[in-house]
């Protein structure tokens, strides 16, 4: 069998709405992704401002990158449930189409969003599904399945500027670690010298482990 007998093996308005379908379930899931980052980020920041209260700057400046992290981590996800509003949009329009001309029609705004959405891992599997799909029925074009951003992305938070750390830090322990860090760094075992070390030992597992949270929501 061809590869056009296969595009027509189910009627273009069925496909379509099958596609919407699909694209309307990856919105709910990237939503629900959001909500389960901001729920870490709110427990990131009161550690946050746990740690700020002991005068701990090195552990503020640790957790202030996740935060940092957190939000591009969210933004990222409404580029990309922008993309999918987009393909859907132009599915609307391709239905108004098929009422018209009886086919789909070759769509240049899909192919973009489409290829945006590749890249993206929360949803990149269910895209390269349709796109395969969508090459078939003559919407798009065969697209290249490019590289994820992942790599670059941590490369990027590793040099970010410390004036975006001390903003956050400003912003969430109300002026007390931020603009001014002179004035709360210490010397080693200076004010926490009196804690015990099986507390400290705890805060880093208790670091580590929402660091591990937050990077298993972002993969």
């Amino acid at each position: 069998m061809g590869l056009f007998g296969k595009s027509q093996e189910k009627n273009p308005k069925d496909q379509v709405n099958e596609w919407t379908h699909k694209l309307r379930k990856e919105g709910y899931q990237l939503d629900r992704q959001v909500r389960a980052i901001q729920r870490e980020e709110e427990k990131v920041k009161r550690s946050l401002k746990e740690a700020a209260k002991k005068g701990d700057k090195d552990v503020c400046k640790v957790l202030a990158k996740e935060i940092i992290r957190a939000r591009k981590a969210c933004n990222k996800i409404h580029t990309s449930k922008a993309h999918l509003n987009s393909v859907t949009l132009q599915m609307k329009n391709q239905l108004a189409t098929i009422r018209v001309a009886g086919s789909l029609s070759k769509s240049t705004e899909i192919m973009q969003a489409m290829q945006s959405l590749l890249k993206v891992p929360e949803v990149a599997a269910t895209m390269r599904e349709l796109s395969k799909e969508m090459m078939k029925a003559g919407i798009i074009e065969e697209m290249l399945d490019e590289a994820m951003d992942s790599v670059e992305d941590s490369e990027e938070m590793e040099d970010e500027a410390d004036e975006e750390v001390d903003k956050i830090l400003w912003e969430l322990t109300a002026g007390q670690l931020g603009t001014a860090p002179a004035l709360v760094m210490e010397t080693p075992g200076s004010s926490t010298s009196t804690e015990e070390p099986s507390q400290d030992v705890e805060n880093d597992k208790d670091l580590e482990d929402m660091r591990s949270r937050l990077q298993s929501l972002r993969e």
